[in-house]
């Protein structure tokens, strides 16, 4: 099974800036090139924020679209999320997932990491 690390959270102002990493290990080698940004704010549902693939198309939801923006570094196998002007609607507990139809048939399967969490005051 793969293990999923969050890093990077934080508080800011609104209008700064964070960059969160996703680090995974273990699983198959060919693992952790596909992965999906999560956040989930108290008492809300857990909400989907940005996707990378590793063919290179990225998917932003609309609520973050031209603020955040998602990368990977193959080499480390680590995901980042760049959040700039960064506003208090933000604020959550992020967590980074493998996509559930590219496990490669559990290979690649992983858990809920502890996610990292950013607060932006207003």
């Amino acid at each position: 099974q793969v293990q999923l690390v969050e890093s990077g959270g934080g508080s800011v102002q609104a209008g700064g800036s964070l960059r969160l990493s996703c680090e995974g290990s273990g699983g198959a080698s060919y693992c952790n090139y596909d992965l999906d940004w999560y956040r989930q704010a108290p008492g809300k549902e857990r909400e989907f924020v940005s996707r990378i693939i590793r063919d290179g198309r990225i998917v932003y939801a609309d609520s973050v679209k031209g603020r955040f923006t998602i990368s990977r570094d193959d080499a480390k196998k680590i995901v980042y999320l760049q959040m700039d002007n960064l506003k208090p609607e933000d604020t959550a507990m992020y967590y980074c997932q493998q996509i559930p139809w590219l496990d490669y048939g559990g290979a690649c399967s992983a858990g809920w990491g502890q996610g990292t969490q950013v607060t932006v005051s207003s």
